[in-house]
């Protein structure tokens, strides 16, 4: 209970059935892989990785690659749906260790908490009645730090398309949270792009994706050139944590970018 919990989280990897999908100019089999290739040198120390969503760009035969790749770490997976994604079949192809899909997790000092804010056929988000009422009672019974982890954005992110697919029950969510102290991160992926910011004590992470990014700050659709990302955090014994995302360089790309636009 008194050392540190270090995680990798990678999300939105869109992939497809053929390993040379691509998506807005990404092959993004290959990019995960450069990705996880960057990420390597972090192995040995690390303690778990966090999927949040899209896993797969709406071809559930996606996720044997996902499995492939993320199995070679040795490390624990914990993973949320993302609105691409396809829960059923998103739970039943990562369904054995080291993978797990939902619940929660018990890492030294803290408890991870996995959120499913899918709604089918939508592409944003809202938390089930159930899903809030399991948040509450793993947030009740857990007598250490927590950290959420969830797909859809829970704040606005000053982005008028984007901020229309968010939690669409927001408010609700963050009841739940605010009625336990020991909640100390919500960790999100969706946006395509990075934000820190604070509420009521509590970090608000978001993660960009490991394939194309979103232009931040727009009205309407627009790509990003900004490269592949993840995000490292460390999880302190005290209640805090320190956590960074890592852009890779042109130069640690793995394949060279394809032409199509916007999906």
């Amino acid at each position: 209970m008194n050392s540190d919990v270090r995680l990798l989280q990678f999300s939105d990897p869109h992939l497809f059935a053929d390993p040379q999908g691509c998506l807005r100019g990404v092959q993004t089999l290959a990019s995960l892989q450069s990705v996880l290739a960057h990420a390597s040198s972090a192995r040995r120390r690390l303690d778990a990785v966090l999927c949040t969503g899209d896993i797969v760009n709406d071809e559930p035969e996606g996720y044997a690659h996902f499995v492939s790749e993320l199995r070679a770490l040795g490390k624990p997976v914990y993973c949320v749906p993302g609105n691409h994604d396809e829960p059923a079949r998103m739970r039943a192809a990562l369904s054995a260790p080291p993978f797990q899909v939902g619940g929660h997790a018990d890492l030294g000092a803290w408890r991870i908490v996995l959120v499913d804010s899918c709604v089918p056929g939508q592409a944003g988000g809202r938390i089930s009645r159930t899903e809030l009422q399991a948040l509450d009672a793993a947030l009740q019974a857990a007598d250490r730090y927590a950290m959420v982890c969830v797909h859809h954005h829970p704040v606005g992110m000053a982005s008028r398309w984007l901020d229309s697919v968010g939690i669409e029950n927001a408010g609700e969510f963050f009841d739940v949270l605010d009625a336990h102290p020991q909640v100390r991160a919500v960790s999100w992926g969706h946006v395509h792009q990075c934000l820190d910011q604070r509420r009521r004590g509590v970090r608000l992470l978001a993660t960009p994706s490991t394939c194309a990014q979103f232009l931040p700050l727009s009205n309407d659709f627009a790509v990003d050139s900004r490269p592949p990302a993840y995000r490292r955090t460390v999880l302190h014994a005290d209640g805090t944590l320190d956590t960074e995302v890592i852009w890779l360089h042109q130069a640690a790309l793995a394949a060279p970018r394809a032409s199509n636009g916007p999906a």
